[in-house]
């Protein structure tokens, strides 16, 4: 099980920050990793795709599973 801060949680924020949404589906949060990526394909239409992989490498990194 994944804590906040765990060993698991940094992994997935590395991968998250790399291949945006990798780190979500690590976590099993298939929806989330979908829905990230599909804004980060949006946001870098316009040059902004990589507040977007801050973003999901931060929410990958403080994720705590309930």
């Amino acid at each position: 099980m994944s804590t906040r801060g765990s060993d698991g949680n940094v992994l997935a924020a590395l991968c998250s920050f790399f291949i945006l949404g990798l780190g979500q589906l690590l976590q099993g949060r298939m929806l989330a990793a979908a829905i990230h990526f599909v804004i980060d394909v949006i946001l870098w239409i316009f040059l902004l795709g990589w507040l977007m992989h801050i973003f999901s490498a931060y929410s990958a990194a403080v994720y705590e599973k309930k």
